[in-house]
């Protein structure tokens, strides 16, 4: 059996490569950096260490091997006689892989009749219907028909972190691979054309899209958070933030706020998210990750969209009647962020009022808007956050009271 595995980095050979291997598959990568795609060509393996605070465990990934993405050709002659597929890109890389997945897809069709079924392992809403719009943009009527009709877009909700692997992280082996031991995979069981197929760890649920959204608007968001306010005291490393006891209480808190929306709008025990919250606190002061507030809070532009996992979960909080006021600290650190990341602006309040409008598209006036921007401008005023906590508490219990 074989499956591709398109994208050969972190998640790629650090978590759903690692499982299609340990379910009997030889691996194919398929990637751009030509040195990791000679590397797995030479070596038919590579290294994987767990890590934790305690200390490590390795071992070996076998067998695999890689092609070299710019090679259409091979990369869809390797998708034409799959078995299973998945791409774990990022999401803006997702469309220069498309014309490929389509060859690759239109070569099937000649040559077999089998299904072929893509777990699509990235941080975005409606990942299935991107990719899907993307791909039949290079097919033709009849090749749609016959992708409708035998090509599964599963989305995946990735839950293992995997930092950026550092010199040391790689122990003098650069296909080495250094991750947390979560290692479950929940899918889109309603997803699959044909059977569903047994690989170690995955777990198809259905309906699908609560859990899509327990990882981008608890596990992202809450990780987003620690990252921004790592920032705003200079920390270096995520378990350097989340052992601040004013960052863990904020995070915990913003973390609530989304359980507690999810939790409504789909009918979900709130007990059940809410261990899923300590385990996640727990796995984010793991120290041997060495994940940083930097990597963690790249691209805030998409991290502040309307729908990601910011601002995509404070509007989830409002709709279910939720204040989402730690979330709004959290966003106001990363429109922080976003701000000095781009060089044309300055920190004030309506630089700040510009990025909601324009990055966030929300209303200024609105509740939300005011709730971010008063936070914003208490970082401004060079409130420390403890003050912020309490703004935040004190926002609570004049909601709870007007209920009351």
């Amino acid at each position: 059996m074989k499956a591709v595995m398109y994208g050969a980095g972190n998640i790629g050979r650090g978590f759903i490569g690692m499982l299609f291997s340990a379910s009997g598959y030889e691996v194919i990568f398929v990637d751009v950096a030509e040195k990791v795609v000679k590397e797995l060509q030479e070596k038919k393996q590579y290294p994987l260490r767990y890590v934790a605070s305690q200390g490590h465990q390795d071992m070996m990934i076998k067998p695999v091997t890689a092609i070299n993405g710019n090679d259409m050709e091979m990369t869809a002659n390797a998708i034409a006689e799959c078995d299973i597929m998945a791409t774990a890109v990022g999401p803006r890389i997702l469309k220069l892989i498309a014309p490929n997945l389509a060859e690759g897809i239109r070569r099937r069709m000649q040559t077999s009749s089998k299904n072929l079924n893509i777990i699509i392992c990235e941080n975005l809403m409606d990942a299935d219907r991107v990719l899907e719009r993307m791909v039949k943009a290079e097919l033709t009527k009849e090749e749609i028909e016959w992708f409708d009709g035998h090509v599964g877009l599963v989305e995946a909700s990735i839950g293992r972190m995997v930092p950026i692997q550092t010199e040391e992280m790689k122990d003098g082996d650069p296909l080495r691979v250094c991750v947390e031991s979560y290692g479950f995979l929940p899918v889109d069981g309603a997803a699959f054309k044909g059977e569903v197929p047994d690989i170690k760890n995955m777990i198809p649920f259905e309906p699908f899209d609560f859990f899509i959204k327990r990882k981008l608007y608890v596990h992202n968001m809450g990780h987003a958070v620690c990252a921004y306010l790592g920032d705003v005291l200079e920390l270096e490393y995520i378990y350097q933030s989340i052992d601040r006891d004013e960052i863990y209480i904020i995070v915990k808190n913003a973390m609530e706020e989304s359980a507690a929306a999810l939790s409504s709008e789909y009918g979900v025990p709130l007990e059940n998210i809410m261990k899923h919250i300590m385990d996640l606190l727990y796995r984010f002061a793991n120290t041997a990750l060495k994940d940083t507030c930097r990597r963690v809070g790249r691209d805030p532009e998409r991290k502040l969209s309307p729908k990601d996992r910011l601002i995509g979960a404070a509007c989830l909080a409002m709709d279910q009647n939720v204040v989402p006021a730690y979330i709004a600290i959290g966003a106001a650190a990363g429109v922080r962020r976003y701000i000095d990341e781009t060089v044309s602006m300055q920190q004030n309040i309506v630089c700040a009022e510009d990025v909601l409008r324009n990055v966030s598209e929300l209303e200024i006036g609105s509740r939300l808007s005011k709730l971010i921007l008063d936070m914003y401008q208490m970082m401004l005023e060079g409130r420390g956050l403890g003050e912020l906590r309490r703004a935040a508490d004190g926002i609570k219990a004049a909601c709870s009271e007007n209920v009351v």
